[in-house]
């Protein structure tokens, strides 16, 4: 006997057999190399769309917009565990690693999250984000340098892309030079918990306690550092409690890693599949600003983030049930024409271009401005000094698998 929904959070065992799931498509083979069409059809026909598995999906723009800044979607950690285990979830790697990480401002809601969102604003402001640009531009410049000495060829992400976030996070922290490589090394453990969590998780541990030395070390001899002004701050704010100012620091100095990396990676390519936007950068440097925010909306490294209603709410006539998981797609609301002209063209000098790939609302990326900073300096260094930069021949473009984020494997370019 076939079942069908009969009204949103149950099921029957009458009726016609479940139509297609949308959802399903954004794991193929065509979607993880252009998602975009999927994202277009579900605007169209199913913009609040409650998968199989029992997960809403939003796509269009005013929808998420308002999702974002909707205290009755939480980011709680221990809500977010329940959802998962109300579906079925594998929850080994996410209960373990979000334990250990503890309550930050990234799996807490107001007002936790408000006064830990509060500890990193003071620490992390615009003043000191752009005091970064001259040493990013150094980075970057040596980055290059070292890639055209090892030949005609290279891949930007490991030459440019992945090793610059690293560089300037570790700038900014106060992270000695000689402790770099192995703090890289942790890195790369992190973002392989689906393949070995054991090894993951041991690399967590180790970092945890190589950033409490590093704490202990600011305390008594403060520097001009992010974690001594952490420190400074939770000085004058004892509700801050040791664990944590380690779990701030640790967020964030890995969160922005991989998302910064891929700003650039899918900068570039989306700049060489459209020579005409490419030769206006080459032409006029100083539309760099706006081409990175129109690069960043033309294909969203954050493809989606992820919620957990708190409260029953009404989105787009559907009603959302407390404890369901949310899916709020970033990258089909920059796509939305209700929201951007001819959105599927990159234009560089779009106006009005409020996109929302790095969120809105209280949980708005803090790293956003640092994230913007870094592309800026690297594509636009790249576009002055590489003219005959291009993709190389036969080069085949390899998507990660994951559907909520848009990563590229290489970007083998020649120049």
């Amino acid at each position: 006997m076939t079942t069908t929904d009969t009204r949103d959070g149950a099921r029957g065992t009458a009726g016609p057999a479940r139509p297609h799931d949308l959802a399903a498509d954004l794991l193929t083979p065509e979607a993880r190399r252009d998602p975009y069409p999927v994202y277009a059809r579900m605007r169209r026909e199913s913009p609040v769309h409650r998968s199989a598995q029992g997960i809403w999906y939003l796509t269009r723009y005013a929808d998420v917009e308002a999702a974002l800044g909707d205290l009755r979607l939480s980011n709680d950690r221990d809500r977010m565990t329940r959802a998962y285990v109300a579906l079925g979830g594998d929850l080994k790697a996410f209960s373990r690693i979000t334990d250990r990480l503890g309550r930050v401002m990234t799996n807490t809601d107001p007002p936790d999250h408000a006064r830990l969102r509060k500890l990193a604003n003071r620490a992390f402001t615009a003043r000191r984000v752009e005091a970064l640009r001259d040493g990013i531009q150094r980075i970057v410049d040596q980055l290059i340098d070292r890639a055209v000495q090892a030949g005609p060829a290279m891949d930007l992400i490991e030459a440019v892309a992945g090793p610059l976030p690293l560089s300037v996070v570790c700038e900014l922290f106060g992270i000695p030079p000689a402790d770099r490589p192995q703090v890289k090394t942790w890195f790369r453990r992190f973002g392989r918990i689906s393949e070995d969590l054991d090894k993951s998780e041991e690399a967590i541990g180790q970092y945890e306690e190589y950033l409490a030395r590093l704490i202990r070390q600011r305390r008594a001899d403060p520097g001009d550092d992010l974690i001594s002004a952490l420190v400074a701050t939770q000085a004058q704010d004892d509700r801050l409690t040791d664990s944590e100012l380690l779990s701030t620091c640790f967020v964030l100095i890995t969160a922005g890693d991989e998302t910064t990396t891929h700003l650039i990676g899918n900068g570039v390519l989306a700049l060489l599949r459209h020579p005409g936007q490419l030769a206006r950068l080459r032409e006029d440097p100083a539309l760099i600003r706006g081409a990175v925010e129109e690069l960043a909306r033309y294909d969203t490294v954050t493809q989606a983030i992820v919620r957990v209603v708190a409260e029953d709410l009404e989105i787009g006539g559907r009603t959302l049930r407390e404890g369901e998981l949310v899916y709020l797609f970033l990258a089909a609301t920059n796509r939305d024409p209700d929201r951007f002209e001819d959105p599927d063209r990159l234009d560089l000098t779009r106006p009005g271009n409020r996109h929302l790939s790095f969120g809105n609302g209280p949980h708005f990326c803090l790293g956003g401005p640092l994230a913007k900073l870094q592309a800026e300096v690297a594509i636009g260094t790249l576009v002055r000094r590489l003219p005959g930069l291009r993709l190389a021949d036969g080069a085949r473009l390899e998507w990660r698998p994951n559907p909520l984020q848009r990563r590229l494997s290489a970007l083998p370019l020649t120049y």
